[in-house]
């Protein structure tokens, strides 16, 4: 039996790279997806999936998201937080409030608000599980991107309070922590792509924490290309 059939998933920042590969991945696994994404609606590129265009960081928005998924599909089985922002930062002394603002408001405010959604629907049916794509930026940090370590940092907390929480309600936390995946993130800055990580790599390790048994739980998974710890 497929444990991951007729599951209700509900995935953040599902228009391109993790979230895009973990949303197909899912939907081939025979889970209902439903995309909540600030642009570019996946439904119109995966038949299957529900799209909702909006802010994770709009308390409004959050809300009515997770309103359609149910009217939808019914109540969400599991919530993966994939939407994450990141700016390099290799001067604070010149960086700007709205940077740390926009990045706070994505990478902390908006796992906090959809948590709290999620959580409304899964606390009455005591089952559910809640995946944050954290990044290994929220263990080790980065002298050129010390707001968007900071925001890791933050979310990783807020995970794992959480976890602690609810596990008596038998709803499971997990955060998945991979280093450097290639993606929109790193847009044209010269980096070693190579040596990074693919979307599907981690979408497989997503895949894999879902599909655990019910009494399995993984509270934290970290993982590297080879070749990029190698240096």
């Amino acid at each position: 039996m497929n444990p991951l059939e007729n599951n209700v998933i509900f995935i953040t920042g599902a228009s391109s790279g993790i979230g895009k590969a973990t949303a197909r991945q899912l939907l081939e696994s025979g889970a209902k997806v439903f995309d909540f994404s600030r642009t570019n609606r996946l439904a119109d590129e995966l038949p299957g999936v529900t799209s909702y265009l909006g802010d994770v960081g709009s308390e409004a928005d959050v809300q009515a998201a997770f309103q359609l998924c149910q009217d939808t599909y019914g109540p969400v089985d599991v919530l993966i937080n994939n939407a994450g922002l990141g700016l390099p930062t290799p001067d604070l002394a010149e960086t700007d409030l709205e940077t740390y603002e926009r990045m706070m408001n994505t990478n902390v405010r908006g796992v906090f608000l959809c948590n709290r959604e999620a959580l409304r629907q899964m606390k009455p049916r005591q089952k559910g599980h809640i995946v944050s794509v954290i990044s290994m930026a929220g263990q080790r940090t980065n002298p050129g991107a010390p707001l968007y370590c900071a925001s890791k940092f933050g979310a990783r907390g807020l995970s794992s309070g959480l976890a602690d929480q609810v596990l008596k309600l038998g709803i499971k936390v997990t955060d998945v922590n991979p280093g450097p995946t290639d993606s929109n993130y790193w847009g044209d800055r010269p980096v070693a792509r190579e040596k990074f990580l693919q979307p599907d790599d981690v979408a497989r390790v997503i895949a894999f924490v879902l599909s655990q048994p019910e009494f399995v739980v993984i509270r934290e998974i970290n993982f590297d290309n080879m070749k990029f710890l190698a240096g």
